[in-house]
């Protein structure tokens, strides 16, 4: 009785230790996955900000319009980038997504590009620390931000609004969730839910003057 028990409890440990390491390789396979689609947006931005790409709307059009039938694609990438590396203004690449794709192709590109970007820099802050993201900003602004976001009592609805409304440091705010306590599945619909709406404003704007 008590050989088949033990033998019965190693197999039970035998079983959760595959489920672990089954987890884990999802995990890390996500993460390289996710690192890859990060170094092929890098690549994009990279090779526009060396040709000065980015120094206005009209050479960034020109840029985005030059990859032909991947531009939807280069632009979502473009934009994913912004949020996990911000060197751009994110509303630079809802202008040259109405411009170029009109309000309902520009609204789709800016917001699955900026919302993956938010979610990977949450991923990435949870996997590397607090060591990323105080490479990323400079340490006043990150002190400063971190003042800030320690004030409010309620966190989740600070970046619910923050996500919400044009102008807030949300970039900063995804990047600090991976560091806090928030739950994934929390911080993914906030960012579904509320990042669409100022999007969408933007794309019918400038839609409507591009």
């Amino acid at each position: 009785m008590r050989v088949i028990l033990a033998i019965e409890l190693r197999k039970g440990v035998i079983f959760v230790d595959d489920m672990r390491l089954s987890k884990l390789t999802v995990e890390r396979t996500l993460y390289a996955a996710m690192l890859a689609l990060l170094l092929l947006s890098a690549a994009f931005v990279l090779r526009g900000w060396t040709s000065g790409s980015f120094s206005s709307t009209e050479a960034m059009r020109a840029y985005i319009a030059s990859f032909g039938v991947l531009a939807p694609l280069v632009l979502t990438l473009i934009q994913a980038m912004q949020v996990v590396l911000p060197v751009l203004p994110g509303w630079l690449g809802c202008i040259v997504g109405a411009a170029l794709f009109g309000s309902a192709g520009g609204f789709w590109c800016n917001y699955i590009g900026i919302s993956a970007g938010s979610i990977a820099a949450y991923f990435l802050a949870r996997r590397y620390g607090v060591a990323l993201v105080r490479s990323l900003m400079p340490m006043e602004k990150y002190d400063r931000l971190m003042a800030w976001v320690w004030t409010k009592k309620s966190y989740t609805l600070v970046l619910f609004l923050a996500i919400l409304l044009p102008l807030a440091p949300d970039d900063f705010l995804c990047y600090y969730s991976g560091l806090g306590e928030m739950d994934a599945k929390k911080f993914v619909a906030i960012i579904l839910l509320a990042k669409p709406w100022c999007i969408l404003f933007y794309s019918i704007f400038f839609a409507q003057f591009l």
